[in-house]
């Protein structure tokens, strides 16, 4: 691993050793801080805000990467396909000025449009809004003409009131010991899930098979893309050979283990999720190819060598989902012009 490596989620999250008398404590008190705002909101004294557009929400339970990113950016693809206009709200987690608003393109620097929303932008040229208050980013999409607005990583954000929920769930960890923060993985009770339109779990190998009342999504990697330009390697051609791996994603090890069932030797390097990556980052001391994910190599191209390559997926998800989904968003569509 990177010594610049950031220390990965507590084991115990995920069953691994006991979970600390202090953190069951204030995961008592999240608890009920979390079962209040949901009470308040539901009884009215505070507000969740309808826009007049239908609202697609993709979050997760748990803390974390869980794939939600390709999952928006297939979204947006489909929804476009089926002739919707729709438009992309965010709160551009880690840009250096996260109190202002802005629009996102693909010119954009990940600095200050944040690396998620930047992807999403160039892989899709749909309109991106960054703001802290994404009811207001949300009106903004509306604004500039989209019919349907897609809301990435707000599953607890109630004061957009939402349409469609979309839970992602990550196929190997789950929802690790089935506790709250800081005592476990969860920002919301398991429950909470019962009650989301749909469920998607992201499945790390072709092979698995999702739970009841759940739908597969897997990751699909074939190409490397020189990030100084040219044309796509495949991943196949690094078959055999030795790599730096490098994700400053929510769980690195999914990337590293993706590289790995291809028969990439991995020399593993993860960093912050988030992490704002500078040229002396990659000292590595040996002169290998350097793959990382999308995420990251949208802050990695100024300085990229000819060793640098991003790894791009895409979710693949039954049809009878894409199918499923129209439909609910037709009876929403029609719910709201009534």
């Amino acid at each position: 691993m990177s010594k610049r490596a950031m220390p990965q989620p507590p084991g115990y999250w995920f069953g691994e050793g006991p979970v600390p008398w202090w953190t069951r404590m204030l995961a008592g008190v999240y608890g009920t801080l979390v079962a209040l705002r949901r009470l308040l909101y539901g009884v009215g004294l505070l507000r969740a805000h309808r826009l007049g557009v239908p609202v697609i929400v993709v979050g997760n339970i748990t803390a974390g990467g869980t794939g939600k990113t390709p999952l928006t950016i297939a979204l947006v693809e489909r929804l476009r396909a089926a002739g919707f206009k729709p438009g992309v709200a965010s709160r551009g987690y880690g840009r250096r000025d996260g109190g202002q608003a802005r629009w996102v393109d693909a010119a954009t620097p990940p600095a200050d449009g944040g690396d998620e929303p930047v992807l999403i932008a160039r892989q899709t040229g749909t309109r991106v809004r960054v703001d802290r208050d994404r009811v207001a980013a949300a009106k903004a999409l509306v604004a500039a003409g989209c019919d349907v607005v897609i809301c990435d990583d707000g599953l607890q954000h109630y004061r957009l009131r939402r349409d469609v929920e979309i839970e992602v769930i990550d196929g190997a960890r789950r929802y690790g010991n089935g506790r709250l923060m800081p005592a476990g993985p969860l920002r919301e009770p398991a429950a909470r899930a019962a009650i989301c339109d749909f469920r998607v779990v992201n499945l790390p190998d072709a092979g698995d098979a999702a739970q009841f009342g759940e739908w597969p999504m897997h990751l699909q990697a074939d190409d490397a893309l020189p990030l100084r330009g040219g044309r796509p390697k495949p991943l196949s051609a690094f078959a055999g050979q030795r790599v730096h791996a490098v994700a400053g994603i929510g769980n690195p090890g999914r990337f590293f283990a993706m590289l790995r069932a291809r028969g990439l030797g991995v020399v593993p390097h993860a960093f912050a999720d988030h992490h704002d990556y500078q040229a002396g980052d990659f000292a590595f001391g040996s002169e290998l190819p350097v793959l990382m994910t999308e995420k990251d190599a949208v802050k990695c191209v100024a300085f990229a060598n000819a060793w640098f390559y991003s790894v791009p997926v895409a979710a693949k998800l039954p049809e009878a989902f894409w199918i499923a989904l129209l439909e609910k968003l037709g009876s929403s569509t029609s719910a709201a012009s009534t």
